[in-house]
């Protein structure tokens, strides 16, 4: 049977060939990689040509402490890049209606790996599917996309943090700021892969929304438009409910929004040990 890798993890594979190489020899030839997830291995495949009998997620890889040169884990210097998309103030789902809104997305990203529209014809905040869908797809006249990297710095108890509490990174850029201080109406789409080792944590604070999943399971959810809020996964608390097991790789996707004037707060903190360093526009 041909292997089959999906476009939109395409460009990360091919950053991560000397790495995975020999896992996907052995996908294509003894066990099977689910073509709409990355992570998701068919009985679990192991960097030496084993096949796992376990039934987990994930993939296999070299463990380390997470600062030696060459360790997965410091593989980008914490440097990710990811994918802002600038809108202007009259989509339907920018400047408009406030408040806390939870529910946006399904619990799972779609096969396309994106957030799938839980909403209906329409949530407090939101006004249906289409214009939903355009948030983190490229869509011609109606939103403007570039690549956007950032690096987090490390602090006490090997968390590594990336701050702002002015996160304008599309001024005068894209459609512009159309006569505001800033530019208040954009996206940011960023995908990597971590290496589970036990005992890592990830916390967002930020507004508007953010949707983050593991192994495509939704973890974090602070859907709506809305002042700075906070919320945070403990991985191990929460490992048999994501089906990751330590010693593995598992993606982690994260979607959030800027949608409205007059702040944009964007923090990260987490321990996590990430393989690859993300994905900008192609």
């Amino acid at each position: 049977m041909a292997c089959k890798i999906p476009d939109w993890r395409y460009a990360a594979l091919m950053r991560r060939t000397i790495f995975l190489f020999p896992l996907l020899l052995v996908a294509c030839g003894g066990g099977s990689i689910d073509g709409d997830r990355l992570g998701e291995v068919d009985g679990g495949i192991s960097l030496d040509g084993g096949t796992d009998t376990g039934s987990s997620s994930g993939l296999d890889a070299p463990t380390g402490d997470g600062t030696g040169t060459g360790d997965t884990g410091n593989k980008c210097d914490k440097t990710l890049t990811g994918i802002l998309r600038d809108f202007k103030d009259d989509h339907p789902d920018f400047e408009k209606e406030l408040g806390d809104d939870p529910g946006i997305v399904e619990k799972s990203l779609g096969p396309d790996g994106k957030p799938v529209y839980a909403g209906g014809t329409g949530t407090k905040t939101t006004h249906g599917k289409a214009p939903f869908d355009q948030w983190f797809r490229d869509t011609a006249g109606v939103n403007v996309a570039s690549s956007f990297p950032i690096t987090m710095t490390p602090g006490a108890g090997g968390v590594f943090t990336f701050s702002s509490s002015a996160f304008f990174p599309l001024d005068g850029k894209g459609f512009g700021n159309q006569g505001r201080d800033h530019n208040f109406h954009f996206t940011y789409e960023l995908r990597t892969t971590f290496l589970y080792k036990g005992g890592e944590t990830f916390k967002f604070t930020g507004d508007d929304d953010l949707f983050t999943f593991i192994n495509g399971k939704l973890v974090i959810d602070l859907g709506g438009v809305h002042g700075a809020q906070d919320a945070e996964v403990n991985l191990d608390a929460r490992a048999a409910e994501l089906g990751i097991e330590k010693g593995k790789v598992y993606p982690l996707d994260f979607f959030f929004a800027e949608r409205h004037t007059s702040e944009s707060n964007f923090r990260i903190d987490t321990t996590l040990n990430f393989v690859d360093c993300g994905t900008g526009i192609k």
